[in-house]
């Protein structure tokens, strides 16, 4: 498409803007970032594919370099560390929580480069192996492109927010072909606070990105299953059993993901992590080779149950003869996958927590069916249990029951599971819910400082950075200067608050003009009382470091208007609770 086309459709889209009102172009502009979010799953899948397909099968495994495929991570993590290093100048906001961010700090504006930037290293490093996803790229793909269309045609906080989710639904629904979990991620996920009418531009923008999706996408490229077997009731205590089985492996997920990517952050070296990374993956790979690339195909291999296409290329292979055997290397590959996928993206390679919660899920609704079978159970649905397990760790990592319900509904093409889905989704989410109130991607942003509810005061308040709040017009006191000195500074002031300091800034108390009126009208004071002997410590004092909400107590507790800012002791301004309620009134008035 060359610039005179891109100028047309520029043309169009304003003259539309124009000649419609703000909610007709919101769902005007909800169908746009729909397409152009399921058109980025489309390509980011696309080219996956051709990496896979050309490079890995037609070349690797045509001239029998079929081992050559272990070091293949290394390649893709390497290259995009490179593009992010040279390209993106270090500036990658990788997953959900730069998405969070972005709405609770930064108006939800996203970067520009975002729209493009996960599709490049993502494809790169799932493409050539990763034991990654590609769906959190997608969506932070999506956000971005309803984000920046939001920001191009002047769109106000609330109606960027919303395209800004939309394109979240839009890349989900692409990904999946399932539209209604999309709406459901979008509004689980991104937004904290939703209104009956959000829901038309998310359900237009799923709708547009899986439609898309569909018309381009094939089958076999989507994650797409056909049951086999019907609910049976008489299962309902085996499903109440897995729930609890996911809801432990969720919670394994979670605290294993973090600790292990938590560890390769503390390298200094990113050749040294990158290093790291790529053999680990490659030792991973030789042991259990299903745990390379997404992991999509071995999942449909489980719900065929054909279980040789998991270790057919592992060294391991000569021992897998025995069915126990199997039912062990199994299982230790669900538990493996999370490490994999926490190597993949803490050794620099971009990706998600979306496909590796899936194939977890999968793993282990496969293996419990498995045990159930090699201890006598007749009639068990092993391919049920597989799928449905899936959504109970999707529903656990995310804290997204209702779109690991509805997901796994959709790809299977219809709602037969409903009731086992809702048993293990309820399950395994109550129990992560009890030991981790908050998502994974929430309780980073958390320790980062920054809170997110879907409490709408909470939010509101959390969006205001006082840092930019801090009054320095205040003249300050040196604690030895005399009262002449106080009167001389007073006359020259519009205020009346003095900080009083040392020498080298640090707040020691304020004087206050109205309580010393008294001594200001009494000359034979001028040289005989000082700042110390008038000034009074201050009730309460806030440090730069402290939350919104904290300085809010402090406020509430003080009865004060005004309270000082330091850090480490060292004066640095005031704060005024009348300039936080007015922001507040004004991002209160935004959302409206």
């Amino acid at each position: 498409m060359n610039l005179k086309n891109i100028n047309v459709i520029e043309s169009g889209i304003n003259w539309i803007h124009e000649k419609t009102n703000e909610k007709q172009f919101l769902i005007f502009s909800s169908i746009l970032v729909g397409i152009s979010a399921g058109l980025a799953a489309v390509i980011l899948k696309f080219f996956v594919f051709v990496i896979r397909h050309y490079f890995v099968e037609e070349y690797l495994l045509r001239y029998d370099f079929k081992y050559l495929y272990l070091v293949l991570p290394l390649i893709g993590i390497g290259l995009t560390v490179l593009i992010i290093h040279y390209f993106f100048r270090h500036h990658l906001q990788r997953g959900t929580s730069a998405i969070l961010f972005a709405i609770a700090k930064k108006s939800s504006f996203l970067p520009f480069t975002q729209m493009y930037s996960h599709v490049i290293t993502s494809g790169l490093t799932v493409g050539f192996g990763g034991s990654a996803g590609l769906e959190s790229p997608i969506v932070s793909t999506g956000s971005a492109i309803g984000s920046n269309f939001a920001r191009t045609y002047k769109l106000n906080y609330k109606d960027r927010t919303l395209l800004l989710a939309a394109g979240a639904a839009g890349g989900i629904a692409g990904a999946f072909n399932a539209p209604i979990a999309g709406v459901l991620f979008a509004l689980e996920v991104i937004l904290v606070d939703i209104s009956i009418g959000a829901f038309i531009p998310l359900l237009i923008a799923a709708a547009s990105g899986a439609l898309l999706s569909k018309i381009v996408l094939n089958e076999s490229t989507l994650l797409f299953f056909k049951l086999k077997q019907p609910f049976d009731y008489n299962n309902v205590l085996l499903y109440i059993i897995l729930g609890l089985l996911a809801g432990v492996t969720s919670l394994y997920y979670v605290n294993f993901f973090d600790k292990v990517e938590s560890r390769f952050h503390k390298i200094q070296s990113g050749i040294t992590k990158w290093i790291i990374g790529g053999l680990s993956l490659a030792f991973l790979f030789a042991l259990f080779p299903s745990l390379f690339g997404e992991g999509y195909e071995s999942i449909k291999a489980l719900s065929e149950f054909r279980t040789e296409d998991l270790y057919k290329d592992s060294l391991l292979v000569k021992f897998l003869h025995d069915k126990w055997v199997i039912l062990i290397f199994i299982t230790i590959t669900l538990l493996l996958k999370t490490v994999a996928a926490a190597i993949t993206l803490g050794s620099g390679g971009n990706g998600g927590n979306f496909a590796p919660s899936l194939f977890t899920g999968a793993y282990l609704g496969f293996a419990f069916s498995f045990f159930l079978t090699l201890i006598g159970f007749d009639n068990i649905p092993v391919s049920n249990f597989t799928i449905v397990a899936m959504a109970g760790i999707l529903s656990g990592v995310f804290h997204a029951p209702l779109t690991g319900i509805f997901l796994i509904a959709e790809i299977t093409g219809g709602y037969e599971l409903i009731i086992p889905l809702m048993i293990v989704s309820s399950i395994s989410y109550v129990i992560v819910k009890r030991f981790h109130p908050e998502s994974l991607d929430v309780r980073r942003l958390k320790a980062r400082g920054t809170i997110i509810s879907d409490n709408k005061d909470t939010s509101i308040l959390s969006k205001i950075d006082v840092r930019h709040m801090i009054e320095t017009d205040f003249a300050t006191i040196h604690f030895k200067a005399t009262l002449r000195d106080i009167v001389e500074t007073i006359k020259h002031s519009k205020r009346n608050t003095f900080p009083v300091v040392k020498k080298n800034n640090k707040l020691l108390g304020i004087i206050y003009l109205d309580h010393i009126r008294e001594e200001m009208f009494n000359a034979e004071l001028y040289d005989k009382v000082t700042a110390k002997e008038v000034m009074r410590k201050p009730s309460m004092v806030i440090e730069t470091s402290e939350d919104i909400f904290t300085i809010m107590r402090k406020f509430e507790e003080s009865g004060q208007w005004n309270l000082p800012v330091v850090e480490n002791g060292i004066y640095i301004g005031f704060l005024s609770k009348s300039s936080i309620l007015d922001k507040y009134r004004h991002e209160l008035l935004s959302t409206i």
